[in-house]
């Protein structure tokens, strides 16, 4: 939980009070924040119809005008809860209906998973506590909702983070289900090139539109978000369907950041960062944020990086629950020694598949070729990333980024930052001609 952007700075005042309750003896080494009434639980999303190799609530909406893109994403998705999901309120939520085919319990499922829509369409993503992530071929983010919000009578930053999410993948994807604006399609710009910041003020600004008045629900949320391009070699950008005597195009990653969520690319043959965003803030502990009563927007303060990347290297989009905890170069060594027990052939080759028939099953080929952490790596990927981030974050005695930070300020800190802790993983292929 964070502040709001209008509240005086200090820690304690940003710390909830988390009573852990697990059925685990070890959760008895668990700490007591000292503030707020609320309690903390647990959901950690381990088992494979809980994974999200792609998490789109619809993937058949998706579609692109023209030719594939030459390199796409190959995903992975690992959420850890600190506390349930809230459910998102109405008319955003549709309630179950009364129907006696209606299984009677729900209980094996996480409350999100209930059908929710805004402007008639299932809204797309995945919530994880205040955090909402989505991966598709092309694009992937992570929103990080403030979770302060969850105290005011009106405030559900889980649901802001979600539809920004929502509406900014939406025009990533070419999709505009409010209009036929060409200006608001993803890859149709001037001169071809992508335009997220763009993309993403509609995106806001379609949010707040659907959560004004009669519907008015309030919350704010930093964004992250990377999509794939591409560029000539002679450093044009080429249409998507160049040329087959031109030369290879180069994959090249629009990159869009706005508060404290970062985007990361790590280039595995030789373990090291390729390029990571810079976090934004208006003082410790409150970054900057989209939403009710920040004067944040995306246009102004989102910071747009193009960046060229190889072919094999794996881009991570993260909340701040795991930067907080974990340093750069952990970050590093967790993912390389994922991607290299992956190669090994250590991990069973259907771990990163779910059913056939699961919407958001991307097909891996069980028996292709492993190399980079290609046909179902990263999901390997995201999960240990995540769970090595969840091991300090529940460590009342660990050392931590966010500690480091607070001792920095002048402020007492110690252990870990309990957070939403949520990564896409997403490796860099070729796309296959057909």
């Amino acid at each position: 939980m964070r502040r709001l952007p209008r509240y005086p700075s200090s820690l304690c005042s940003s710390l909830p009070i988390y009573t852990p309750r697990r059925a685990n003896p070890a959760a008895a080494r668990l700490p007591w924040y000292p503030l707020g009434p609320q309690s903390a639980t647990w959901l950690w999303f381990s088992v494979c119809d809980e994974r999200r190799s792609s998490s789109d609530a619809s993937p058949r909406k998706q579609r692109r005008r023209g030719p594939p893109l030459p390199f796409r994403f190959e995903t992975g998705i690992a959420l850890f809860a600190k506390r349930t999901p809230r459910p998102f309120p109405p008319p955003f939520l549709s309630p179950p209906s009364g129907s006696f085919s209606d299984p009677l319990s729900t209980h094996h499922r996480s409350r999100d998973r209930r059908s929710a829509y805004v402007n008639g369409e299932l809204i797309r993503g995945r919530t994880n506590g205040d955090d909402a992530v989505f991966a598709s071929d092309s694009f992937i983010c992570a929103n990080d909702g403030v979770g302060a919000w969850s105290t005011r009578p009106r405030g559900h930053s889980g649901l802001w983070a979600r539809l920004i999410l929502h509406f900014w993948a939406q025009a990533v994807d070419g999709v505009n289900s409010s209009s036929n604006d060409s200006s608001s399609t993803g890859g149709d710009r001037a001169g071809g090139h992508p335009d997220p910041v763009a993309d993403l003020q509609r995106a806001f600004e379609q949010t707040q539109e659907a959560t004004s008045p009669p519907n008015d629900w309030q919350g704010t949320t930093t964004v992250a978000g990377a999509q794939i391009f591409y560029r000539q070699p002679d450093g044009g950008s080429g249409e998507a369907g160049a040329d087959e005597g031109s030369s290879l195009p180069i994959p090249v990653l629009y990159v869009t950041n706005l508060g404290d969520s970062q985007i990361m690319v790590i280039r595995p043959s030789t373990r090291e960062i390729v390029f990571k965003t810079t976090e934004q803030w208006h003082w410790f502990d409150c970054p900057r944020q989209l939403g009710t009563n920040s004067p944040d927007t995306p246009t102004k303060n989102a910071v747009l990086d193009v960046v060229d990347i190889q072919e094999g290297d794996i881009v991570i989009a993260m909340s701040d629950g795991v930067i907080d905890n974990l340093w750069p170069h952990e970050i590093v060594e967790c993912v390389c020694d994922s991607v290299s027990k992956w190669e090994s052939g250590a991990v069973p080759a259907d771990y990163g598949t779910c059913d056939e028939d699961s919407e958001y099953s991307q097909g891996f080929d069980v028996d292709g070729d492993r190399t980079g952490g290609a046909n179902g790596g990263m999901q390997l990927v995201a999960d240990e990333l995540m769970e090595a981030a969840r091991v300090i974050a529940v460590d009342p005695f660990a050392e931590s980024p966010y500690m480091e930070h607070a001792i920095e300020e002048g402020l007492p800190s110690e252990g870990g930052k309990l957070d939403d802790i949520s990564v896409v993983a997403a490796l860099c292929r070729r796309t296959n001609k057909e």
